[in-house]
């Protein structure tokens, strides 16, 4: 039932922009994106830790491979790496987000993207739940299985740059830009390692 199209819309046009053929998906859920991401040529590779999840995402999506996996695991020995991993609305329900960006890295071919949405938090955000009195409704901690980390513009970019991540973009997404509903960084994989950089320039002539 979770509406993503504000987020969808985006990820597509990214796709499309860096004509991604070998995409993977973390977090797939019920597949509807999924579906929404075949294409001609498009090789298509989700997880999802439900069981029933998988089984919805398969029906949704026949020609992708779903699979039952964590974000946790070690993706890349299993399934390989890709042009582009989508992750959308996964990073706040986990414990241990660094390891999950750290899965997307090695999940990626050097020069690779990855499409990471989350709910947008900000001052003005922030201080508009609490004036309308619904800050216990969206920081809800009896809400099982729910959200456990908030993250902003600067957390989100941090989590990424630490395994190695470059940010190009980080948008808001949904409403305002300042009441934003998500945001979706696109991240990329160096081309290179930053040493091997080093290296070639500093054997570079001046």
């Amino acid at each position: 039932a979770w509406d993503d199209s504000h987020i969808a819309a985006r990820v597509l046009e990214w796709l499309e922009r860096r004509k991604s053929q070998r995409i993977f998906e973390l977090g797939c859920g019920n597949g509807a994106l999924l579906a929404r991401m075949q294409g001609p040529g498009r090789s298509l590779t989700a997880i999802e830790h439900s069981l029933s999840g998988v089984e919805q995402a398969r029906r949704a999506c026949p020609s992708a491979q779903v699979e039952v996996a964590s974000a946790y695991d070690d993706l890349a020995s299993r399934f390989g790496q890709f042009d582009c991993v989508v992750s959308l609305e996964v990073v706040e329900h986990l414990y241990d987000p660094r390891s999950y960006a750290k899965r997307c890295f090695e999940l990626l071919k050097p020069g690779g993207i990855a499409l990471i949405s989350t709910p947008y938090h900000g001052y003005w955000k922030n201080l508009a739940l609490a004036l309308s009195g619904k800050f216990d409704a969206h920081f809800n901690p009896l809400w099982d299985h729910g959200h456990i980390k908030f993250f902003s513009s600067a957390t989100l970019q941090q989590l990424f740059r630490e395994p190695g991540f470059e940010p190009l973009t980080l948008e808001r997404l949904g409403r305002i830009a300042p009441i934003a509903k998500a945001m979706l960084g696109v991240f990329q994989k160096p081309d290179m390692p930053a040493t091997d950089k080093l290296q070639m320039s500093a054997s570079s002539p001046v």
